[in-house]
């Protein structure tokens, strides 16, 4: 284009760029595909009123990553006892880039975890740079703490960071009912994933934003790995401690890895909360696997 001036050279290019960029925009997300087995229902979240019935709910019992035994509940939660919000960061190598997402705690039951995630294929894994080219489609994963979190810890060798939101009662119903929106959408109608715009952390914020958070666009909302230094930088997580001694508390790893394989969903998330900043007494740090 740039070397050849002349004008029909250019003409040819232009028309094949217009004909690939329209192909491309019209290739559709589907819901009809061979799907790996963990993401193959999409959940629902259906409001009536105070209560909410989510459907698909995962609560895999897994002997390693690719090994499984697959649970699909039911579950019905009241907003009236949602009480507040934690954020869970994973990372496959502690760095600038990770894994980003979270629990909705209720007063006497265990939490609701969702994550949002690429929905793959069978034989697919994930690949950055194709998941910004219709590579992947997107799906809410809804389920225990037992499964989503423990599957990273104990069979994707992953570190993984907790942190309690300062996030209202009010604001996190706010946003908890903004996720279940988003679930429905999916559920109706597929969509793409995309790593720069349409990702786990990115909608994380704006669904902050809806449930009232006021700041501007960060440079951690892409680079979620440093998340948690954004939010202790803001106050939404505990200031009392410096951040890399904050961080370093947060780290539930190997309290996830030592928990009780037969405890509670409820006893697991205990567990991994025992002493962390906002949930217990800083100075009594996490242990303590679980037993019967």
């Amino acid at each position: 284009f740039w070397i050849d001036r002349r004008g029909r050279t250019k003409l040819v290019y232009a028309v094949l760029w217009i004909g690939v960029a329209v192909w491309f925009s019209s290739i559709p997300p589907s819901h009809d595909r061979e799907w790996r087995r963990e993401v193959a229902t999409m959940p629902r979240a259906i409001v009536d009123g105070d209560a909410v019935r989510l459907t698909g709910y995962r609560n895999f019992e897994y002997r390693d990553r690719h090994d499984f035994d697959e649970r699909l509940e039911e579950r019905e939660v009241s907003l009236d006892a949602l009480e507040s919000v934690d954020l869970f960061i994973s990372y496959w190598t502690e760095g600038p880039v990770g894994h980003t997402f979270v629990s909705f705690n209720f007063k006497d039951a265990a939490p609701v975890c969702i994550s949002i995630e690429t929905r793959p294929e069978i034989g697919q894994s994930y690949a950055p740079i194709a998941s910004m080219f219709k590579e992947f489609e997107l799906i809410y994963v809804v389920g225990d703490e037992r499964d989503l979190v423990r599957v990273r810890s104990d069979h994707r060798d992953e570190e993984i960071f907790l942190y309690k939101l300062k996030t209202p009662p009010a604001a996190a119903r706010l946003l908890f009912l903004e996720y279940c929106r988003r679930i429905e959408e999916l559920a109706d109608r597929a969509e793409w994933y995309h790593l720069l715009k349409n990702n786990c952390t990115l909608n994380i914020v704006r669904y902050k934003n809806a449930a009232g958070r006021e700041g501007s666009f960060d440079i951690r909302h892409l680079l979620n790995g440093w998340i948690d230094r954004y939010f202790h930088a803001t106050g939404m997580i505990d200031t009392t401690l410096p951040f890399a001694e904050m961080r370093e508390v947060s780290r539930i790893t190997a309290t996830s890895r030592a928990t009780d394989p037969d405890a509670t969903a409820e006893e697991f998330s205990r567990s991994i909360r025992r002493g962390l900043p906002g949930h217990g007494d800083p100075s009594d740090p996490p242990t303590s696997p679980v037993s019967d």
